[in-house]
């Protein structure tokens, strides 16, 4: 059922077509003049304007100008006598879907109706899957989050550089967001509407690395059964990233170089050179300028990629993007995990600002949806957020990470952890602390920790806690009897 509205001073035909149209099953509201039509619209959606040209106060050319100025969007047929034939077509020029000739017919009527109202239905999908379409384009292209002014010089570059057809490399340690910085080099340049093609060279074996970029011809190797286009030729009038550049082995770093040079590809057996326009942007975490002196990278590619080089600092080192990309991670996951967190309680934030974030803004985002998942409070608190003195399996100087996502790393933070959650149980006054329960629970996970970094050996988790060994044993039989075992207590 569409919602539709006539508009004529005609009582009688108003009351006809009110009659007709409501029998096909739509529902029906009437004005005598433009005047009256605008007020309706203004206060109520229409899928459809039946109007006719010629009324008082406000005929149907100045309600077309009117809707357009006040950006009503809706339908439109007129009604108009055969001797206005060419006022009609005035108001198609003004944006009316189709004109009726008086007298019509009822079966041309519907006819007309039913088509208007087709394309009205179209119009409205077309629009929402645009907007889908421009949603799922800002999920997935997200724009950088920043405060620090070592990022704000980042962004600015990327402004300049992006109109420009010159080679970028981006350097920068995992998850500083390297392909993120390639996304808006290619959104904010004139090539926006073409593609945007992403390969990682380190992920795929060199026997194949070739096609993939350069594409083959059928037959030109075992299991080539069709010609298979390249990602360069896939890409060609937008942009290519090549991440992790430093891994493409010197056999490619050649052929890379001559399409650089040339702008041509040879697809892998064929003859035929392919001319393309594209634009490379180039990422590593590695130190390419040693790898030139190590003779693993060659230093004419070198200077072909580095036309304009971006750098990314790692977030240790702008340590006030940690809040606003935390919070902005957590609204993410808010949604994703059917969650409603309000935010992060100060002693969160400080928490999160004193970790060294080897692993960069991924690490963060991960930090984040593992707090949100597992936070049974209103806010993000300390408790599932990892230990700042904790080693990292991704710090070179650190250690391996213990299951749990932490270590027990200075006594007294792990106090103020505990003291923490503690304070935020008791505030809510839900129920009592139990002390003695609540005790026998921390020393119950410090044994556990104790026995989980030492691999299960006793002696060792002794030792780390301060405990001998047969207290040890004796506290860990004591838990038995009470029904609390695992695993780790089996160990020798």
């Amino acid at each position: 059922m569409a919602r539709l509205l006539i508009v004529d001073d005609d009582l009688s035909l108003r009351q006809f077509l009110t009659i007709f149209l409501r029998k096909e099953g739509h529902d029906i509201d009437v004005a005598a003049n433009g005047v009256d039509a605008l007020a309706k619209l203004e206060e109520h959606r229409f899928d459809l304007v039946i109007t006719d040209i010629r009324m008082p106060r406000m005929g149907g050319l100045e309600l077309l100008d009117a809707m357009a100025e006040r950006g009503v969007d809706v339908q439109v047929i007129v009604m108009t006598a055969f001797s206005t034939t060419e006022t009609a077509l005035d108001a198609m020029r003004k944006g009316a879907y189709d004109y009726i000739v008086k007298p019509f017919k009822l079966d041309e009527v519907r006819v007309v109706v039913d088509k208007c109202l087709e394309k009205g239905q179209l119009v409205d999908e077309n629009k929402q899957l645009k907007q889908a379409l421009a949603a799922r384009s800002n999920d997935r292209h997200p724009q950088l989050i920043y405060r620090s002014d070592v990022m704000a010089e980042v962004v600015s570059m990327i402004s300049r550089v992006a109109a420009t057809p010159s080679s970028v490399l981006v350097l920068g340690e995992s998850g500083t967001g390297k392909e993120l910085v390639a996304r808006m080099l290619h959104r904010e340049s004139a090539r926006a509407e073409h593609p945007f093609v992403a390969i990682n060279c380190g992920a795929i074996p060199e026997q194949l690395m070739e096609s993939e970029l350069f594409g083959h011809i059928k037959g030109s190797f075992t299991g080539a059964t069709k010609d298979k286009k390249g990602l360069f030729e896939a890409a060609d009038g937008g942009t290519i990233f090549l991440d992790e550049i430093g891994e493409l082995s010197l056999s490619l770093q050649v052929k890379l170089l001559r399409v650089l040079q040339e702008r041509v590809i040879t697809p892998v057996g064929a003859v035929d050179e392919i001319d393309i326009d594209v634009r490379v942007v180039a990422a590593t975490h590695q130190d390419l300028r040693q790898r030139v002196a190590d003779g693993r990278f060659r230093a004419d590619l070198y200077y072909r990629l580095n036309v304009i080089g971006l750098r990314l600092p790692p977030l240790r080192e702008r340590p006030e993007d940690v809040m606003p990309l935390a919070t902005h991670f957590l609204a993410r996951m808010n949604e994703r995990l059917g969650r409603d967190l309000r935010g992060f309680e100060p002693e969160a934030e400080a928490l999160l600002e004193a970790l060294p974030f080897h692993g960069n803004v991924r690490e963060l985002e991960n930090i984040i949806e593992r707090a949100v998942a597992l936070e049974t409070g209103e806010a993000v608190a300390t408790t599932w957020l990892p230990d700042p003195g904790a080693p990292s399996m991704l710090d070179p100087a650190g250690g391996p990470s213990t299951s749990t996502g932490a270590m027990v790393g200075d006594p007294q933070t792990l106090i103020k952890r505990c003291a923490n959650g503690i304070d935020r149980w008791m505030r809510r006054g839900e129920q009592p602390i139990e002390l003695e329960a609540l005790t026998a629970r921390l020393e119950r996970a410090l044994i556990e920790l104790a026995l989980d970094q030492t691999g299960g050996n006793k002696t060792e988790a002794a030792q780390r806690l301060g405990v001998s060994f047969r207290s040890l044993r004796y506290k860990l039989a004591k838990a038995r009897e009470s029904g609390e075992t695992s695993a780790v207590d089996e160990a020798d």
